[in-house]
């Protein structure tokens, strides 16, 4: 087999992976938001895609992590995304530039995240689980603007802020996104709720 060979049966390998896991967290929402969480197994998941309970767990700790669907590639995707801003560029706007980026990917798959919403909306068991994911994302994008300006963490307060406010931002925007069921697009909410905060949240 070739070098060329090789690289092409290692990317199908990869898209199948993928694929595996989205049909897998489809699976997961589907069924919770006809049954409720308490209502679903693991074994109902992956017998909806045709896969074993241990093939499951080669892509999920639990049916919780499935169905809140982040992966550690997605923090890293973000803080690579901000660290791609030129240095020039005011932070709140490379903020929401890399916020704004993180909704398009949303909107690619905009039946997916309606119906996660919802599932959150209807099992608040999820939120801790929610709560410690967001808090991960959250420090992740703190230490790229902490790096970005050229300070330590927990030394001035501006990297936490910013990265909480920003995060904040987007949940708000997801939130009016969820409810409105998906109009107007996510991208455009978010650069109205950045715009508030550019302009100090005035009254509306």
């Amino acid at each position: 087999m070739t070098s060329v060979e090789i690289a092409d049966e290692l990317g199908r390998r990869e898209r199948k992976k993928l694929e595996t896991r989205a049909a897998l967290e489809h699976a997961a929402l589907t069924l919770v938001a006809e049954r409720g969480l308490a209502g679903v197994t693991v074994e109902d998941i992956a017998t909806a895609v045709d896969l074993s309970s241990r093939t499951f767990f080669n892509y999920f700790p639990s049916k919780e992590d499935a169905l809140v669907g982040a992966s550690p590639a997605s923090v890293a995707e973000l803080r690579e995304r901000l660290e791609a801003v030129p240095a020039e560029v005011p932070v709140l706007e490379a903020l929401r530039l890399m916020s704004r980026a993180e909704a398009e990917r949303v909107q690619q798959r905009r039946e997916q995240w309606l119906l996660r919403l919802k599932v959150f909306e209807q099992n608040p068991s999820l939120l801790p689980r929610l709560v410690t994911n967001g808090t991960e994302t959250e420090r992740a994008v703190s230490a790229a603007v902490a790096r970005r300006i050229g300070v330590e963490p927990g030394t001035s307060g501006y990297p936490e802020l910013a990265g909480a406010v920003a995060m904040a931002a987007f949940r708000a925007a997801m939130m009016r996104w969820s409810a409105a069921g998906g109009r107007p697009a996510l991208t455009d909410l978010v650069d109205e709720a950045f715009s508030q905060l550019a302009a100090g949240l005035p009254n509306p």
